[in-house]
């Protein structure tokens, strides 16, 4: 008995310290939008960033997450996703994937580093959800229509974004005369899928 009314008090101790740690972010959180606001311009707290990336794997369906890319990947499969990209995703992820854009360095949260460790461990499945369906409360929008089970082309963008750590100059030039204003363009680029 006095083991477990030792258990019971360690247990409340620990409840209310995780209490006066969640009041005192939520105190904090509230204090940093007070002082500058919802702006997009101010580089926010690790801490926020770290929230908004836990919540975005939380936003991905399991089941979508644990799909295999259907799409066998070979040299033809990444030159389409290599010509899609340019067109259409360039304009806030940049040729390179890098999101050193103007579109992706004034949103927040920022337009990720496709290439980091962080997107490229993600699985084909996640990604592939991210690209039909975006992510709430960021600046990615829902590209994909159509039944999910016909859409060969975001699973060949998946491939694409696996590929932009080995980026070849040949492949930087060939997005830069497909998309000729260029991933660090000023006025970005509208976005219309096909």
């Amino acid at each position: 008995m006095k083991e477990l009314l030792n258990m019971l008090k360690i247990l409340l101790s620990l409840l209310a310290l995780a209490g006066l740690l969640a009041l005192s972010g939520t105190l904090w959180l509230g204090y940093e939008l007070y002082a500058s606001g919802f702006s997009a311009r101010v580089e926010p707290h690790p801490l926020e960033v770290t929230v908004v990336r836990q919540f975005r794997r939380f936003a991905i369906p399991k089941a979508v997450g644990n799909m295999p890319n259907p799409v066998p990947k070979s040299p033809a499969v990444l030159v389409e996703g290599l010509d899609h990209f340019a067109d259409h995703c360039a304009g806030c992820h940049a040729n390179d994937g890098s999101g050193e854009t103007q579109i992706g360095k004034d949103v927040y949260p920022r337009v990720p580093d496709l290439r980091r460790q962080e997107i490229q461990s993600m699985s084909d499945g996640e990604l592939f959800f991210i690209i039909r369906n975006g992510i709430r409360f960021t600046a990615m929008p829902a590209w994909a229509e159509g039944d999910m089970e016909k859409d060969r082309g975001s699973w060949k963008l998946v491939h694409f974004i696996r590929h932009l750590p080995h980026l070849t100059h040949e492949e930087l030039e060939r997005m830069q005369s497909l998309n000729p204003k260029g991933p660090h363009h000023d006025e970005g680029a509208e976005h219309h899928h096909h």
